[in-house]
C-alpha cells in the first residue's frame, strides 16, 4: 500500500479525503496540530472505514519537527496539503498570522519532500486567488487577479511556490482550486466543526437553525446578482474529499502534462445566499432566523467554476446536489446536539 502523508488531516476536508484515500487502498498518516481542529476526527475516521490513522500532533511551522515526521516514514509516496488557516474576515483583521501560518508551514514541508525525494504533492487552493473575475464562469487559464483578502494571497503564493519548486524536478504536483465545500460525511460522523463563531455560510445555517446562534447575518443584499446576495460555486465536501484521491492516482500514473498542473473543483452551478438558505429551509423544515448585514470586506461578489477539466482529465464526478450538501450538513448538526444533550443529561 502507498503510504500518503495528510496535513490537516484532523480538519474538515482533510478528515474526509483520509476516509476516500482509505477506501481507495492507501495508507495514511496525517499532520495536525489540532490548534484549529479536533483529534476526535481521527475516532470518526475509524468508525467508518475500520481502520487506525496516526496523527502527529505537529505545528508544520517547526521544521524540527516536520522533518521528524519524515524521518520516521521514510515510504511516503505523495503529500497532500491542507493545512492551513483559511477565514477571510479573519486574514483581513490579522494578515501577519496568515502569511506566518499559510506560507511557513509550505515552505518547511517542501524543504522535506525535496530532501526525502518524495514524488507527488497535491496543494490545497483555493478560487479566491481569481479575485473579482471578469466573467463567470472560470476556467483554470482565467488570469490571477489581486487577491480579495490576506487569505487569498497565501493561496496564490503558494501556487507561486510550488510552480517555481517543481520546475527543478523535486517533485510533480496538482493545485485543486476548491471553491465552497459544504455538506458532511453521509454517515454523519464526520462534519464541519468550526472552532468559535463560524466563518463560513453553511455551518452558521445549521448552528442557526439548531439554536447554538440566535440570528445569522447575511453580508450584503445590493449585489449585482439575481438576489442581491453574493453567489458561490457549493460542492459536496465528499465530491472533493474523492477528487484528491484521483489527483494523486493521476500523478502516480504520470498523466499530468507539466511538473505542476492546475483544476477547478466545483459544481459549475453558482448559488446565492438566499437560495443557499432558501434550499436550507426547504429540506430541513426548519425557518432561519437571519437579517441583512453590510458587505464584509474581502468578500468576492460572484464566482463559479468550470470544471471541464477535472471532469474530463481526472475522470471526476459530482455525485451531491445542493439538496444533498444541505441535509449532510443538518444531519451532522443534528447529531452533534444529539451528542451534547445525551453527555448532558449523564
Amino acid at each position: 500500500m502507498r503510504k500518503i502523508l495528510v496535513t490537516g488531516g484532523c480538519g474538515y476536508i482533510g478528515s474526509h479525503t483520509i476516509v476516500d484515500l482509505l477506501e481507495h487502498g492507501y495508507e495514511v498518516i496525517s499532520i495536525d496540530d489540532n490548534s484549529r481542529s479536533s483529534a476526535f476526527s481521527v475516532n470518526g475516521i475509524e468508525k467508518i472505514t475500520g481502520k487506525k490513522v496516526k496523527n502527529y500532533k505537529v505545528d508544520l511551522k517547526n521544521f524540527d519537527e516536520t522533518q521528524a515526521v519524515f524521518q520516521e516514514n521514510t515510504d511516503i509516496a505523495g503529500v497532500i496539503h491542507f493545512a492551513a488557516y483559511k477565514a477571510v474576515g479573519e486574514s483581513v483583521a490579522a494578515p501577519l498570522l496568515y502569511f506566518e501560518n499559510n506560507l511557513f508551514s509550505l515552505i518547511n514541508l517542501l524543504k522535506c519532500v525535496e530532501e526525502f525525494s518524495i514524488p507527488h504533492f497535491v496543494f490545497s487552493s483555493s478560487c479566491t486567488v481569481y479575485g473579482n473575475p471578469d466573467s463567470i464562469p472560470v476556467t483554470e487559464a482565467f488570469p490571477i487577479k489581486k487577491a480579495e483578502s490576506p487569505y487569498g494571497a497565501t493561496k496564490q503564493m503558494g501556487e507561486e511556490m510550488l510552480t517555481d519548486f517543481t520546475k527543478n524536478g523535486a517533485c510533480d504536483a496538482i493545485l485543486l482550486r476548491y471553491f465552497n465545500p459544504v455538506g458532511a460525511h453521509p454517515s454523519a460522523i464526520l462534519g464541519e466543526l468550526p472552532i468559535g463563531k463560524p466563518q463560513n455560510l453553511v455551518p452558521a445555517i445549521t448552528q442557526t437553525a439548531i439554536g447554538k446562534l440566535p440570528k445569522m447575518k447575511v453580508f450584503g443584499n445590493d449585489y449585482d446578482t439575481r438576489d442581491g446576495s453574493c453567489i458561490r460555486d457549493y460542492i459536496h465536501v465528499c465530491d472533493i474529499a474523492h477528487a484528491h484521491t484521483l489527483a494523486i492516482q493521476y500523478l502516480e500514473n504520470t498523466k499530468n502534462e507539466g511538473p505542476c498542473d492546475i483544476f477547478n473543483l466545483g459544481t459549475g452551478l453558482g448559488v446565492t445566499v438566499l437560495e443557499a438558505i432558501q434550499t436550507f429551509e426547504e429540506v430541513s423544515g426548519v425557518k432561519l432566523n437571519y437579517e441583512i448585514a453590510p458587505r464584509r470586506p474581502g468578500d468576492v461578489i460572484a464566482i463559479y467554476a468550470n470544471n471541464d477539466k477535472a471532469v474530463n482529465k481526472l475522470g471526476w464526478q459530482i455525485k451531491y446536489g445542493i439538496k444533498e450538501m444541505m441535509k449532510t450538513a443538518w444531519d451532522w448538526e443534528l447529531k452533534l446536539k444529539a451528542e451534547a444533550d445525551s453527555v448532558k443529561n449523564n
